[in-house]
């Protein structure tokens, strides 16, 4: 036990204190013959990737609204015990019900993000 604590306090401090690469072009002149056909093969896909990064941010803002939701849960909650004998009852247990499905919607709004990326969903 004692060893393997002192190898991972000494792995750590190795890898902590060793300094990160620098990055350097490798090859000049390839760069420069490529980069051309890069700019070319960008403009091409800037379409598809606009495309799906709009759809992306469809998915994000229904998480969002979904997170909202999820406050729906005490909202109805305080409504339905406070506010039963005001008329609140049937709203408290609407948003009780929206506020309980309102995490497994936010699981599955993200985890469908990716795939918005290509234009699924």
């Amino acid at each position: 036990m004692r060893k393997a604590l002192l190898m991972t306090i000494l792995a750590g401090v190795v890898f902590l204190l060793w300094p990160p690469p620098k990055a350097e072009a490798q090859d000049p002149v390839t760069i420069a013959l490529l980069a051309p056909i890069a700019i070319k093969v960008a403009q091409v896909a800037a379409p598809y990737v606009m495309r799906g990064l709009a759809n992306a941010g469809r998915g994000c803002v229904l998480a969002g609204l979904d997170m909202i939701h999820i406050f729906l849960l005490p909202i109805g909650f305080f409504e339905i015990t406070f506010g039963a004998p005001f008329g609140f009852f049937k709203d408290g247990v609407r948003d009780m019900i929206v506020g309980s499905i309102a995490p497994f919607s936010l699981c599955f709004h993200v985890i469908t993000i990716p795939v918005r990326l290509f234009g699924v969903f």
